[in-house]
């Protein structure tokens, strides 16, 4: 095997962390808990002897705690897979810090037409 084959890193990254060992080896969240791309993830305030988070922990916490963000939203502003960030939010969400919304259901949007007919309405002003 050459040296090039046992590099795990990168020069201008740095070391990497596998994915697995964010997430310590897991790919579902605990609790039975799925999160949907659009589900609502609420932050609640951090208690100050609240549990030791890791930094992706942290950082997810931290963007969903001034408002209200949907799980594809966090994923791609913590810059981590889907997969990690519905995995630490299962360890948030059990440690009571964050809170989950369903997605609002299509059935319950409004009707694309009404919507449409106000734009109209709002373009002739």
């Amino acid at each position: 095997m050459t040296d090039q084959g046992r590099r795990w890193y990168d020069d201008e990254a740095g070391p990497l962390v596998r994915l697995y060992a964010m997430t310590s080896g897991r790919a579902r969240a605990g609790g039975g808990e799925t999160f949907d791309l659009m589900t609502v993830v609420h932050g609640s305030p951090r208690p100050e002897r609240g549990p030791v988070l890791s930094p992706e922990e942290s950082e997810i916490h931290r963007l969903c705690t001034p408002r209200p963000r949907p799980v594809a939203d966090i994923a791609s502003d913590a810059g981590l897979p889907l997969a990690v960030v519905r995995v630490l939010l299962g360890n948030l969400l059990e440690a009571g810090l964050v809170r989950v919304s369903p997605p609002v259901p299509a059935a319950q949007l409004p009707d694309p037409r009404i919507l449409k007919r106000v734009i109209d309405g709002l373009r002739a002003l």
